[in-house]
């Protein structure tokens, strides 16, 4: 599962906002939105989220399940180096 904080700690490490994610993952504004206001795990369709899970993981970042191996335990992202640049212009200045 991944958290709605995962998303935006992973969105704040990348430097894009809520639009550049929408269309790397290919999905809706509105419906990173929905995601980004779960409280705790993110809650949708299974499709949705893979699909937000793959661009995140393109982009660069690891999304830490809970009890996975990482030093601290626990949920977050890790930063690696990217497979695809993601960034746009103007999208490092207008963060979401």
């Amino acid at each position: 599962m991944i958290t709605s904080a995962q998303i935006r700690a992973a969105r704040a490490l990348l430097g894009i906002d809520q639009k550049r994610l929408a269309a790397l993952a290919e999905i809706s504004v509105p419906t990173i939105q929905r995601m980004e206001s779960s409280a705790g795990n993110v809650r949708g369709w299974v499709g949705s989220l893979t699909k937000v899970v793959e661009a995140l993981n393109r982009a660069g970042v690891d999304l830490i399940a809970d009890g996975a191996a990482s030093a601290p335990a626990g949920r977050g992202v890790r930063l690696r180096a990217p497979l695809a640049d993601v960034s746009a212009e103007g999208d490092r200045n207008d963060r979401s």
